[in-house]
């Protein structure tokens, strides 16, 4: 997990969107609906609440038992200590039940991201626990980061993003705009907004884009939801697909026969096969969500 600061540019806009929406997929492919269905609530902010007044040791502890208590992690044990390291955190990954987790020395003095960095590293353990991993360090850093937006403790690492004229913060391998789609997307199921716990002004921004981005998921053809010029663009495709398969990155047409288009569930990712026939309504294979469709 890293950290920008000291006028470190930070990254914005979506260069892991693909990888995130696998993300997705693959908690919905591992964990099955009904698991996730269990995350509906998030992290409180009054669980992880760390002032300067805290015993640093205890308060670490504290908040390291909340994360494993949400991921529902009662056979693991976190111990967590400081040092001077170039990430913002560590954790060594074992058979359990004790985990090591290393915290860089800056939040000795910086407590109100303690949550955050933790956040991570405990999702680090519960992928492990549940043997759900992404190729490459890149990947799997990637996917560390969406399942703690999308389990309910991700709000805490868009909220340690701070940005101003002179210097900068941001945990994990997200951009702050991504966060802020997994937590919209996660928003979306559970009838829920994170934006009420931020402190950060720049995290409300974020995660309006990140909003915003999740909304036209909703809206993309062949989705009845669709505004006109996707309807268009998704005409033309179709009048050729009978001979030159195409589309949109969204969706792709099969030339059967029947015809038939491909697309993705908005909800979690999975891609959908119905008949090119007009008015569709489909069930998503994997999370159950009703999509009407407009073929």
């Amino acid at each position: 997990m890293t950290y920008g600061s000291d006028g470190r540019p930070v990254e914005h806009g979506f260069p892991h969107l693909d990888t995130v929406r696998a993300a997705i997929n693959a908690l919905y492919r591992r964990l099955t609906p009904e698991a996730l269905r269990t995350f509906d609530s998030s992290v409180a902010p009054a669980d992880v609440a760390f002032s300067d007044q805290d015993d640093l040791h205890l308060g670490v502890q504290r908040v390291a038992r909340a994360m494993v208590q949400h991921l529902r992690l009662p056979d693991a044990r976190m111990i967590v200590s400081f040092r001077t390291m170039e990430h913002a955190a560590n954790v060594e990954l074992a058979a359990g039940p004790e985990y090591f987790i290393e915290l860089n020395d800056r939040f000795r003095t910086h407590r109100r991201d303690i949550g955050a960095a933790l956040a991570h590293e405990v999702m680090h353990v519960y992928l492990h626990r549940i043997d759900l991993a992404f190729p490459g360090t890149r990947g799997n850093e990637i996917l560390t980061d969406t399942a703690t937006a999308y389990l309910g403790a991700g709000w805490l690492l868009l909220d340690a993003f701070r940005e101003d004229g002179t210097s900068s913060q941001k945990l994990g391998y997200l951009t702050p705009e991504e966060f802020g789609y997994v937590l919209a997307k996660r928003a979306a199921v559970f009838d829920e907004d994170p934006a009420i716990w931020f402190t950060s002004p720049q995290a409300y921004t974020a995660y309006a884009k990140g909003h915003e981005l999740a909304r036209q998921d909703t809206r993309q053809p062949p989705l009845t939801a669709a505004g006109w010029a996707g309807r268009h663009h998704y005409a033309k495709a179709r009048r050729h697909a009978t001979t030159s398969p195409s589309g949109a990155a969204r969706y792709r047409f099969d030339p059967g026969p029947p015809l038939r288009v491909t697309f993705p569930c908005p909800t979690c990712e999975q891609r959908n096969r119905v008949p090119v026939r007009g008015r569709v309504r489909a069930r998503c294979g994997l999370c159950g969500t009703v999509l009407e469709c407009d073929t």
